[in-house]
Order: C-alpha cells, then structure tokens, then sequence
C-alpha cells in the first residue's frame, strides 16, 4: 500500500507492507533511526513520536494508519545544531545514563508539557508513567521536566 506522511517537515512516499508498524517504517524505510524499537507491546514508550501534534507510541500503529499525517520523530525536535528546550533540560539535568529510552522520553515530555505548561511533580511523574527507564530510578528526568516548564513560563 502507498503510504504519504510529513516527517520533521520533509514529505516521504512509499509502498509498504500493510502490516508494517510505523515504527518500522520510521527506521527501516525513511532511515530515521533517532525513535528506538524497545518492545513491540507499547509497555516502554522507547518509540514515542508526536502524530499530528499528538504523543503517539509508534509501535502500536501501522504506518498505513499514518497515511497523510505530520509525524514528528526526535530528530525533527532540535532547530538545527540548536537543542529543543526539552532536550537541554534533558542534557543539562542529566536526565539519562544510557539513553535507549531518551529520545521516546523526551518526546512524552514535550507532549505532557504542551497539554501542561506547569505540572507538579506528581503530574510530570504520572504524565510519563507510559516511558519506562531502567537506568535512572526517573529522578533527574522529573527534574529535567520541571526545570524545562519553569524556563518556559
């Protein structure tokens, strides 16, 4: 099946398998290797891009069901060499340690802020309760969210 989609502003079409998940598309036909492949289940959040606007795990969605939509991956975030205000949190708060999760991480977070521009802890914590991280116990990702939403208000 054809399958049109906007990905970080560049227009992409190709004919796909019409069981290949958007994911896969992302990765093994465009050649954006930035969103990561963690489980396949939507239990990690790993694949966490925006549709529209909207954080959507991308493993849980066939790219045929992406046909005609905006897709934004974690490379389209930054403006050029200038990091997006959700990554220098991110960098600046050392907000990971081996970075698997990262990149789906940081994408949930610039979601939940967009919904929230100033969530407590406990908001940000739940907020991203779909993006698991076996590295940092989550402490200085909440941390990450939080100083983003205060340097942005």
């Amino acid at each position: 099946m054809e399958v049109s989609v906007t990905i970080n502003g560049d227009s992409h079409s190709h004919d796909v398998e019409p069981r290949t998940l958007l994911v896969h598309y992302i990765r093994d036909v465009v050649g954006l290797t930035g969103t990561n492949i963690g489980c396949d289940t939507s239990s990690c959040g790993a694949c966490t891009i925006h549709v529209n606007g909207e954080s959507v795990k991308s493993c849980t969605m066939l790219a045929v069901q992406a046909d005609g939509q905006d897709l934004l991956t974690i490379e389209g975030l930054a403006d050029g060499d200038v990091l997006h205000p959700m990554q220098e949190s991110f960098r600046q708060c050392h907000a990971l340690q081996c970075g698997y999760c990262t990149p789906g991480m940081v994408m949930a977070a610039v979601s939940l802020l967009d919904e929230n521009p100033d969530p407590t802890e406990r908001e940000v914590r739940i907020g991203l309760e779909g993006n698991l991280c076996r590295c940092t116990g989550y402490h200085n990702i909440v941390k990450a969210v939080l100083h983003c939403a205060e340097a942005s208000s």
